[in-house]
């Protein structure tokens, strides 16, 4: 007499299943650091690309969100700085302007300035903003400045087109040398970036500079020609002014949109300070980036 066999499925199934790998065959997995002095992982950053835009889109959004005007305050603040500037440097104290109207030659130092300054504050408090995402979940670390910066260029171009019509108001050209525009406006966004790196990973550790970068960006207007010419400044003493890797960006603009001489010192003494800044602000950030989450 036979007996009746009765078999499970989760039984057959485990019956043609593979043996599970010992200890001795379990795959060996070798993490190394990266080469290089910065450690870049390009790959990682261009699989990252879509966060890098939801990132600034979501700045765009959050600074414009339940706002009467919307992006009109892109073009509130410029225009009232031009006012402020011309009332007080151009009638007041009558400050030289290269033999051009005031409001077309302070609007023009404006604008990067504004770009600069706005990136510059946003990018240094960037990473203590964010300090839920720093600690929950893991994507490129540099896409939190690099997104502070990069919001600021849809307010440029927004401003970018009100000077365009100031300069129609008061009947002026812009020269051929406009052609170099994006070339600077890449200069202001690198000195932002270098010095947005740089202050982003010292606000986490230290969060007194959350208050000094702020005061920083006031006093750095004041030693940057945003409202005097470059020329107000003995040619000896320009290179000194050039430090300042705002200056020669700034006095840059001007040449390329109103056709003034380039003051070619000044540019390329800015332009040295500008990548030094944002490969050692690059290079401090990467140093330190292992730390954010700990003390974000």
């Amino acid at each position: 007499m036979t007996s009746a066999i009765t078999t499970t499925a989760e039984e057959i199934s485990d019956a043609f299943a593979p043996p599970a790998p010992t200890l001795s065959e379990s795959p060996e997995i070798v993490i190394r650091p990266r080469r290089g002095w910065i450690r870049l992982d390009w790959a990682e950053m261009w699989e990252y690309r879509e966060l890098l835009f939801f990132l600034v889109w979501r700045d765009i959004k959050a600074r414009y969100k339940q706002t009467v005007f919307g992006f009109a305050w892109a073009v509130v603040q410029p225009v009232a700085d031009m006012i402020i500037f011309t009332i007080i440097f151009g009638r007041l104290v009558k400050v030289p302007s290269d033999n051009l109207p005031y409001p077309v030659f302070v609007y023009a130092g404006i604008l990067p300035w504004t770009f600069f300054a706005a990136g510059l504050t946003q990018s240094g408090a960037s990473l203590v903003n964010a300090r839920n995402m720093l600690t929950k979940v893991y994507f490129p670390r540099l896409f939190i400045p690099l997104a502070a910066v990069l919001r600021g260029l849809v307010e440029l171009l927004i401003s970018a087109g009100v000077y365009a019509c100031i300069l129609i108001a008061y009947g002026i050209t812009p020269s051929w040398g406009v052609v170099y525009v994006p070339l600077l406006v890449i200069l202001t966004a690198m000195a932002a970036l270098g010095l947005g790196f740089l202050l982003s990973a010292l606000t986490v550790s230290y969060r007194d500079f959350a208050a000094i970068v702020p005061f920083t960006v006031r006093a750095m207007m004041y030693l940057t020609p945003v409202v005097f010419p470059v020329s107000l400044v003995p040619s000896r003493y320009q290179w000194l002014l050039a430090v300042n890797p705002m200056a020669g960006i700034i006095d840059a603009f001007r040449s390329a949109i109103l056709g003034r001489p380039w003051n070619l010192t000044t540019l390329t003494v800015s332009i040295g300070v500008t990548v030094a800044l944002f490969l050692f602000g690059l290079f401090y950030f990467r140093r330190t980036e292992r730390r954010f989450a700990d003390v974000a």
